[in-house]
């Protein structure tokens, strides 16, 4: 809604739904698993009424949509779940005829509850279903006005399908596997390890042909109800998912000659002890690759799989931050970060010091200046202004590894960028295996919250690298500002969890990204584990290019702080 009427009533209706929000239940609810999920709507009345508002758990927000029938919102609740109650705290503008529907996959539906007297304020209902998505659709208005909720929750059970992951961990065999250069160690046992950053691929000498084919012992036999590929580029147009109770028979419980490869989801049905994908088809010239290939059902002799972190509630209480107040000229925190000393990667030109170039200005921020200056000794790319291959600029990159890593939550920093042709400041997180366990990157995974390049200097990016997306090709976002990146602070964040990032620019939600979404268009997502925070000022590389006649040094990247919720 909008003009004077919607403004006037807002704070009384709040009161309304704050009163009602916590209803005396008829029933013995799960707990609330739809706060903070992804939630997508038919439209909203404008940003400040989006559809985010109704997952937010604040009664003084809300999602209202356009003026008009029909319309509607849905949720994803990131995994299935067994749903046991639905509460609709409405605003004025509430639906006299909806339906409320649950999905596993956001196609097939199935009908909770259908009204066409709906009472309005705040409505908890008893509902009995399983699914992952939760959507209401909106077909008669109360009012004149569009459709508003101040909350739409969702209360039931993870997991409860019933369905055990049989394969994890087990024996793997193959046609052929490729261990070489371009893929070590890519075995069988690859694909059954839930690492979304490892994968078994047909060797590159003799594996490249068909049939390619790779089997699991589930350890005894089972009832196989679900099986789950994600495929590498390298994947099977044509294939059969089988069962064998000896590993010689062989027992076809699906096939396909359209796969698009990318994340299948197959429901099957089947008994056996092992379970084969036998490629007949190859999507490219390469052979087949994997990497996971998940078995669900009941029976087998299942290895309990390590759990994931728990989720985080937004916006979280504060564990972690750097608010930057020490004295004028000291340098960083060294209980909280550490510097990367020498020169830079992706053809970087700065020579990164010791804390030389990261120093408090005694006004609560911490400055990481680049700047012209040779370092002797040093060797860089070669500086077209000089001409030089030895280091021709300083700079500051500052990391929390082995000192701050966590898993999900949100991540915040108030920045006023540098920016100038060649300069490429970033504020970014790393997976902590890229140290702790020496796993190269991107396997590691990469999140940027923010990068800048000076030659674009309206415009920061935030974007995702991963194994099968990575460098120019990550799964990213631009946001134009709409005036110069470098003209003001600006507060850069991500909220992270096990199924999705949302990023935003000074609170401005402009690029989510959906674990199911980014599985089924562009690889695997890996990032359930403990990331560092990095913050650097870099000159020259491969996307922002070298600095130019019309660089100007040295440019300061200015923090305020940085923050870590969960």
């Amino acid at each position: 809604m909008s003009g004077r009427l919607q403004r006037g009533r807002l704070v009384v209706a709040a009161l309304v739904a704050a009163a009602l929000i916590v209803p005396v239940q008829a029933h013995a609810a799960g707990p609330l698993i739809s706060q903070g999920r992804p939630v997508t709507a038919s439209s909203s009345e404008n940003a400040v009424f989006a559809a985010t508002a109704a997952v937010d758990g604040d009664l003084g927000t809300r999602w209202s949509s356009e003026f008009r029938d029909p319309q509607w919102i849905q949720i994803d609740l990131g995994s299935t779940a067994k749903v046991d109650q639905v509460t609709l705290a409405w605003e004025t503008a509430s639906a006299r005829a909806y339906t409320l529907s649950i999905s596993p996959d956001g196609n097939t539906w199935q009908e909770l509850r259908r009204t066409t007297t709906g009472p309005g304020g705040t409505e908890t209902l008893a509902v009995n279903g399983t699914g992952r998505y939760v959507r209401l659709d909106l077909t008669q208005r109360a009012t004149q006005w569009g459709y508003s909720l101040w909350e739409f929750q969702v209360f039931g059970t993870r997991g409860s399908d019933g369905e055990t992951l049989l394969s994890y961990g087990k024996t793997g065999s193959a046609s052929t596997f490729q261990d070489d250069g371009a893929c070590p160690q890519c075995t069988p046992a690859k694909a059954f390890d839930r690492d979304p950053a490892t994968r078994w691929a047909t060797s590159a000498t003799n594996g490249w042909v068909d049939p390619g084919w790779i089997s699991v012992d589930l350890g005894a036999p089972a009832t196989i109800s679900k099986v789950v590929l994600q495929w590498d580029p390298a994947f099977a147009t044509a294939y059969k998912i089988e069962v064998s109770d000896n590993n010689t028979s062989w027992r076809e419980i699906y096939s396909t000659t359209t796969s698009r490869g990318f994340k299948e989801t197959l429901t099957v049905s089947g008994t056996g002890r092992y379970v084969r994908m036998y490629g007949t088809a190859r999507s490219n010239g390469y052979g087949y690759s994997l990497w996971e290939f998940q078995v669900y059902g009941t029976g087998g002799n299942p290895t309990p799989a390590p759990p994931l972190p728990p989720n985080p509630t937004f916006p979280g209480r504060l564990v972690w931050a750097d608010e930057f107040n020490a004295p004028a000229g000291t340098g960083p925190d060294a209980a909280k970060w550490q510097p990367e000393i020498g020169p830079g990667v992706n053809n970087e030109l700065q020579y990164y010091t010791n804390n030389n170039n990261a120093r408090h200005d005694g006004n609560g921020n911490l400055v990481l200046q680049a700047r012209r200056e040779v370092t002797p000794g040093s060797a860089c790319p070669v500086d077209p202004v000089s001409g030089s291959g030895t280091c021709q600029y300083t700079s500051a990159r500052l990391n929390t590894h082995g000192k701050f890593s966590f898993t999900y939550g949100r991540v915040e920093a108030r920045i006023k960028v540098s920016s100038t042709q060649g300069l490429w400041p970033a504020f970014w997180l790393l997976g902590a295996d890229f140290f702790d366990q020496r796993r190269p990157w991107p396997n590691c995974g990469e999140i940027d919250v923010m990068e800048h390049v000076g030659k674009e200097p309206n415009r920061v990016y935030s974007t995702l690298h991963a194994p099968a997306y990575f460098g120019a090709g990550g799964a990213g976002s631009p946001l134009d500002l709409g005036q110069p990146a470098s003209a003001q602070f600006r507060t850069f964040a991500v909220e992270w969890d096990s199924s999705h990032m949302t990023f935003s620019v000074d609170g401005n939600r402009f690029f989510t990204v959906d674990k199911a979404q980014l599985e089924s268009a562009r690889g695997p997502w890996v990032y359930d584990h403990p990331v560092f925070i990095i913050i650097n000022n870099a000159v020259g590389g491969d996307w922002p290019g070298p600095p130019g006649a019309g660089t100007q040094l040295p440019q300061d990247m200015v923090l305020d702080y940085v923050r870590v919720y969960q």
